[in-house]
């Protein structure tokens, strides 16, 4: 049996995350794409520090697309004894922009390949995964910027040994490499890096965050709390070789065609890119044709964090509501000061039976180039939760519903001051429609 817990509010994410970091006695062993060194990123740095003074060994996995720039952190952090940084599918200039990009673009096809997938281990025993990178954004950490809302889903049990064998198979790659080995000559001060890690640490918008994360949460309250047992488990993961366009084991999109095949009532998607190409609006197409009812979560024009994936997903609206699907953008109203909020969670629900939570968006590039990662599961309470999150963004307080008249969208709008249905991408102005629309014509939906 396979204890399972959801991690839908970006708060009890960080919490989750720095309690494991807290109690673990052995090991960490941690995996992201992204890992931004602002309130929350310094927090758990500074927690794995204390993790590696007490002995804990901690291995730190990095894409390296988001990693340029912040190489001084993440070298003298590799210089604990006990932690190791590697970066994943790196370029070998460090610290110079223009050599950096010159090497990315004579090596485009190997370097648009990243390594997606999220997860954070510790002793071998317990491990989050699900679609959260580490920043302020995923955790609600900072008053003056928007926040994500997301989906990871923590695990105690065997299934954990499964996700630690695929990090294993990340970690050892040829394309993971010793951030020191990148750059042998640079060494960081440990006590300028210590003095650093302070001042970010005692900060008053982390003091202020830490005290948030504290509220109502006792320190072992993630270790404790009451999980969902279930035999209902199956890792899904793509093989690290994907990085190499190697097939040496089925890739992930195959399993989550063959899983949505098998569905017989409906299908919910949450997903902030869909760009699901021919081959993927072609299987949801049959899906509907035999009755089976498909709902769409993504992000609106006015929310989006990417134009050019809206440009690209404009393409799949009319041939999804014209098989009968449901369709919500989600926009909910931005608070003063701040940014509107994004869908950045990775959801899908079938039958109101089965739930996959990951880091795999509904695109092209998740099937195709990125190396991505999710869990399949059962269980009643489970998928209640993901069917109350999944209701909550669909709302008319949070989503415009998307329809269609012969060829003319139409987007229901529940907003003070706004019309009630507009012909047009809602409170988006007409520059932002006009750069999707351009860029949505352009042959690039494969990289989106």
């Amino acid at each position: 049996m396979t204890g399972l817990m959801l991690l839908l509010n970006n708060v009890d994410a960080f919490a989750a995350r720095m309690q494991t970091t807290t109690r673990a006695g052995r090991s960490l062993d941690l995996m992201y794409y992204i890992w931004s060194t602002d309130n929350a990123g310094w927090l758990l740095i500074d927690a794995l520090v204390t993790a590696a003074d007490r002995g804990v060994r901690i291995r730190l996995l990095l894409d390296d697309v988001n990693v340029q720039g912040f190489d001084r952190t993440f070298l003298a952090l590799t210089q604990h004894p006990l932690i190791e940084v590697r970066l994943f599918n790196p370029t070998r200039n460090r610290g110079h922009a223009l050599r950096r990009m010159g090497e990315m673009l004579l090596g485009v096809a190997r370097f648009n390949r990243r390594m997606h997938g999220k997860m954070w281990i510790a002793d071998g025993r317990l491990a989050i995964i699900g679609g959260r990178n580490i920043g302020d954004t995923y955790f609600s950490a900072a008053n003056d910027i928007r926040s994500s809302v997301d989906a990871d889903v923590m695990l105690v049990g065997p299934k954990v040994a499964e996700v630690s064998d695929v990090f294993d198979s990340y970690w050892n790659l040829g394309l993971s490499l010793p951030i020191a080995s990148l750059w042998p000559a640079l060494l960081a001060n440990p006590r300028t890096f210590r003095s650093r890690l302070t001042r970010h640490i005692r900060s008053a918008a982390s003091c202020a965050f830490v005290v948030k994360t504290q509220i109502g949460r006792p320190p072992d309250s993630f270790l404790t709390d009451h999980l969902y047992w279930t035999d209902k488990v199956q890792l899904l993961a793509d093989p690290p070789d994907k990085a190499y366009n190697l097939h040496t084991a089925p890739w992930m999109d195959t399993a989550i065609a063959s899983i949505l095949e098998s569905a017989e009532s409906d299908v919910q998607l949450i997903t902030p890119y869909f760009v699901p190409g021919a081959a993927g609006i072609t299987g949801l197409t049959a899906l509907m044709t035999r009755g089976v009812k498909v709902s769409l979560i993504t992000n609106a024009l006015s929310a989006t964090d990417s134009i050019a994936v809206y440009g690209a997903y404009r393409h799949f609206r009319s041939p999804m509501l014209a098989a009968g699907a449901d369709i919500f953008e989600f926009s909910k109203p931005a608070l003063v000061g701040r940014r509107r909020d994004v869908v950045h969670s990775k959801v899908f629900m079938i039958d109101g039976r089965q739930g996959i939570v990951g880091s795999l968006n509904f695109d092209l590039r998740s099937a195709y180039i990125n190396t991505e990662l999710g869990l399949l599961f059962e269980g009643p309470p489970l998928l209640a939760e993901l069917r109350a999150m999944y209701d909550t963004l669909s709302s008319p307080e949070q989503a415009y519903q998307v329809t269609q008249t012969g060829q003319s969208l139409h987007w229901s709008v529940a907003r003070v001051g706004q019309t009630t249905v507009m012909a047009v991408e809602p409170e988006s102005g007409w520059s932002k429609r006009a750069v999707s629309w351009m860029v949505g014509h352009l042959p690039i939906q494969k990289y989106l």
